[in-house]
């Protein structure tokens, strides 16, 4: 690669979902290419205003106009806010003489998308999602630079996987699985039950195991449960460890027998890239992405599908023991789920934005 410097900007905001894999490729692509010069556009209210500065990188940000689910005023308002939030991206854009602009997806991305259109700024977006959000299918009718985790997402991306922390990509759970035990206070002698809903925490994963807890104790089995910071805090004690957001996911999966968890596609390409077997419990809303996301891995035989509201103290008391008790079952469904991870996506996709930019340095902006 050239040592010559370009500026990437990365359109993500919102959720975690958009702004980890944004941060991800940021690092591969300052370990690609030192002298990258990275900025995240994101949204006014989301998440980036803590992620991406924690992780380092500039952020700089677009009023988030998110579309209205059911036809009100505030549709009369939603294109009028678009130019406004386009005139301010294309204004960063210049100031920052960007080459590439790379999308995840989220509100914030679309006005950014707009204005690298009309700037003949290229654009490569990448959906996670089995079913593409409104920004990307906008931006897919205007670049070529299309790239999808499952495939048929959006018509003619082509196949790339998320990219990932360095920590998750190159985990071994086995031989960091002692470190990992000693982290959280956790014995050595019982099998782990991790259980996540994401960033926020899911408060329908939190009641099952507050009411399963005690079963699951008696049975031998540990949990490490993020219960999400918006959420109250229950009550630690032997064998339960509760956090309201666990910094070290790596350490968490080295920790783990098994997990249960929403389906977000980042959660779904971690587990399957480390290869922990998990049970997945969809977000009930939405356009039903998060169930599709898990599909691959549970038909592969790398997880297992609980629908949310199956998901009850005296379901988990009942299907968890028996499965995590089951070393050659949980064996099997890591290998199936270890199938379908690809630890090198980072570095991959890093490459094809290097190479992006660095045809279009010098060019008209």
């Amino acid at each position: 690669m050239s040592a010559r410097q370009f500026c990437v900007v990365l359109a993500a905001g919102g959720t975690a979902g958009h702004i980890e894999p944004a941060l991800n490729l940021a690092d591969e692509l300052v370990a690609l290419e030192p002298n990258t010069r990275i900025c995240v556009i994101g949204g006014d209210r989301g998440l980036e205003s803590v992620l991406v500065p924690a992780r380092g990188y500039q952020l700089q940000t677009v009023p988030s106009v998110p579309m209205p689910r059911r036809p009100t005023l505030d549709l009369l308002l939603v294109w009028p806010r678009q130019r406004a939030a386009k005139k301010l991206a294309k204004a960063q854009l210049r100031a920052l003489q960007t080459d590439v602009v790379v999308g995840f997806g989220g509100y914030a991305a679309l006005p950014t998308y707009l204005a690298a259109r009309e700037l003949r700024i290229p654009v490569v977006i990448h959906e996670a999602n089995a079913r593409a959000g409104l920004a990307n299918r906008v931006a897919a009718r205007f670049t070529p630079l299309v790239y999808v985790l499952v495939p048929g997402s959006i018509a003619g991306g082509k196949l790339m996987g998320l990219p990932l922390r360095p920590a998750i990509a190159r985990l071994d759970r086995s031989a960091l699985r002692p470190a990992a035990l000693a982290h959280f206070g956790l014995p050595g002698d019982r099998p782990v039950l991790l259980v996540f809903g994401g960033s926020q925490g899911a408060q329908r994963l939190n009641a099952a195991v507050a009411g399963a807890l005690p079963g699951l104790l008696a049975d031998g089995i540990s949990v490490l449960h993020a219960y999400g910071s918006k959420n109250a805090a229950p009550e630690g004690k032997p064998g339960y460890v509760p956090l309201a957001y666990i910094e070290r996911m790596d350490l968490a999966y080295a920790a783990a027998d098994l997990a249960i968890t929403r389906a977000g596609a980042m959660t779904c390409a971690e587990l399957s890239a480390v290869g922990l077997p998990a049970i997945y419990v969809p977000l009930p809303v939405g356009n039903g992405e998060q169930r599709l996301n898990a599909l691959p891995i549970v038909e592969a035989g790398g997880g297992q599908y609980v629908a949310d509201a199956a998901c009850t103290p005296q379901w988990l008391g009942e299907s968890v023991p028996p499965l995590i008790h089951d070393h050659v079952k949980l064996a099997a469904m890591g290998a199936a789920a270890a199938g379908l991870g690809d630890r090198d996506a980072g570095h991959q996709f890093a490459e094809v934005v290097a190479r992006v930019a660095m045809t279009h340095q010098g060019g008209v902006r």
